[in-house]
Order: C-alpha cells, then structure tokens, then sequence
C-alpha cells in the first residue's frame, strides 16, 4: 500500500478530498448524473415546479426581476429546466438572472444566461435552491465506545476505519445538542458544517426563499448508526473515500434550520417533505380520466405520462421522503448580486 492509502484521516478531511481534491469524484466530467438519480434528473416536473416557485418569490418581492442561485448545480441541468420552464409560459414573464454555484468546470454548451461560479453571490433578491446539495458537504463521524465517550472515526483511503480520539469543543457541543450518543458502538455525523454552510447560503438572501432540499432526519428520529454512504453508477456501495464512489449521508435539517435562527432577521424556517412541497406547486400523481383516452388518445398518453413521473417524485419511501427546509428573508430595494466567500 501507499503512504496515502495507509494514512489515517477524520472522514471530513477524508470526504473533502475524495470528492472535490484532485480528480474527485464530483469534478469529473460525467457529473452526478453519471452515478445516481435526482430528482432533477427524474423528471422536467421538478424543474417546472421550482419556475412556479420562483414566480411566487417574485411576486411576494412585487418585481419581474427576480436571482435564482442553484447551490451544487451538478452540470447545470435544474438551471436549465428552469429557464425552459419560465419561458414556455408565454407573456411578458419574468426576467431571470441565474446562477450555477458549483466546484467541478463550466460544461460545454450550457445556456449563457446562466453565470457559473464557485462562490456564493451576495446580496440575492430571489430564490436561492439548494438540492442534494448538504448531504454532500462533509462531515466528521463520531462513534461511541466501549465506555460510551464519543471519538472521533478515522478511515484509510481502503475504506478501513479505527476509533480515534474523544470528540472536544464546538462538535462535543454540537453532539450533544443535536445528536447524543449514549449506547457503545451508535454513531452520528456531526452537522456542523453543515449548519454553517446553510446559514452563509441564507445570509447571502437580501429578500426572498432560501430552500434547501435532501434525504434528512430531525432529533427524534437519529439513525442510530449514522446514514454514511456509498453510490457509483447507479448502485448503493459501501463508502470508501478514494474518488472512486459519491460519499452521502442524511442531513440533521433541524440543527441547520436553528443554525439560521437569531441571525439575519431571524428568518421563519419551514421544514415539509417533498411530497406535501411538489403537491403545493401542482406536481400531482393522479391519473387522468379514462374519458380522456377516447376523447383525446395522444393527450391522454401524455397525461399519463406526466403523472408518472409526478408519483416518482412524490413517492413515499423514495424522493417524497425528501425535506424541503425552507426560510424565508425580508429586504429592501432590488439590485444586481455581487459575489462573496463561498
């Protein structure tokens, strides 16, 4: 083995190298759509209904010109969706300014309306939409030993894992408020980079939503050996941190929702499944009318088709199971974004 296979590593340093270090997984030029199935990737539904979204931001904001900032963009594909979406509705419709923030390159072709960066703008008077984008900011995990004190988990690049030392200072606090260990051998993922990285995406809100979307878990209901996983061209494999494999596991969407509270105006945070969201934006799996198909065979097709794709988004025990964390800013006069830290 390699010095590099044989080094030992806390899996946040571990996670951070293996997908966004040299020749990481998520700079490789077939994207998250290579390896598994979001729900952007689902269905042109899920697109049309974040348009609709947008087009409610605009209003509550009274302006036609409205940001979408699309954090973790992949290759640009909801961003795409979306201004197909926004421009299919006819009428003076609205004026998008939108921007892919993302590590991996600019893909070739992408629609030059859409402003590609690494970093966050600033000052954003709009939507800013976050989908499976958390669960991909790593995290240390943390297991509790024989004695029940909670350490630290360090892995090889192989995927080999040994306890390493107790877990001290803001991640002890963030443990036990948010995600106590009490048995040997339960596990946790310690959110706090998570909770500081959706409270920089809301702070970058001048006025409007901020919403973040993923597989999540509030404090009632922990997985009691942690959510740390695998997945390479479609399949669910174990997580092994060598650039080979997506590296993922389920966001505590509480701790980040209260990370955002107290600061920026105190924004209203509203957490609900993908389910209840999509249902609310018009995404709905029922089926048409058989008095459809002899009325109108190739519309119904479509219809049916149509609400196929909306069951798939909307399934419990899959993507309906998704939260939707979202929260709200307050703001003044429009202006154009500027760019900040990411």
């Amino acid at each position: 083995m390699t010095d590099e296979t044989c080094q030992w590593q806390g899996w946040r340093q571990a996670t951070e190298r293996a997908l966004y270090g040299p020749g990481g997984f998520y700079l490789r030029p077939e994207g998250p759509a290579g390896h598994f199935r979001t729900s952007v990737h689902a269905s042109p539904l899920f697109a049309g209904a974040v348009a609709r979204l947008l087009a409610e931001v605009a209003e509550e904001l009274g302006t036609a010109e409205v940001d979408l900032v699309d954090v973790g963009a992949g290759r640009g594909e909801l961003l795409t969706g979306v201004l197909a979406a926004t421009a299919s509705r006819g009428g003076p419709g609205l004026t998008v300014r939108a921007y892919a923030v993302e590590r991996a390159a600019r893909p070739a072709g992408l629609d030059p309306r859409i402003e590609w960066t690494d970093r966050l703008p600033q000052g954003v008077r709009g939507l800013i939409f976050a989908n499976e984008w958390l669960d991909n900011v790593p995290v240390d995990v943390a297991e509790a030993d024989a004695a029940g004190t909670a350490r630290y988990v360090e892995v090889r690049t192989d995927g080999t894992e040994r306890l390493g030392g107790p877990v001290a200072g803001p991640d002890a606090e963030w443990l036990a408020r948010w995600w106590p260990l009490r048995e040997p051998g339960t596990r946790a993922e310690i959110g706090r980079p998570r909770d500081e990285a959706w409270a920089s995406a809301v702070a970058s809100l001048a006025a409007g939503r901020a919403v973040a979307v993923d597989y999540a878990h509030v404090r009632a209901a922990r997985p009691p050996f942690g959510s740390l996983t695998g997945f390479r061209a479609g399949r669910e494999v174990p997580p092994v941190p060598d650039g080979g494999c997506d590296l993922t596991a389920h966001v505590a969407v509480d701790a980040c929702a209260a990370a955002v509270g107290g600061t920026h105006g105190s924004p209203v945070a509203e957490l609900i499944t993908q389910r209840e969201a999509l249902g609310r934006l018009g995404v709905s799996g029922g089926r048409p009318p058989l008095s459809l198909a002899s009325t109108d065979p190739v519309a119904y097709v479509r219809a049916l088709s149509s609400a196929g794709e909306a069951a798939e988004l909307t399934a419990r025990g899959g993507l309906g199971d998704f939260r939707w964390l979202t929260q709200r800013v307050t703001g003044g006069a429009t202006r154009p974004p500027g760019q900040g830290g990411y």
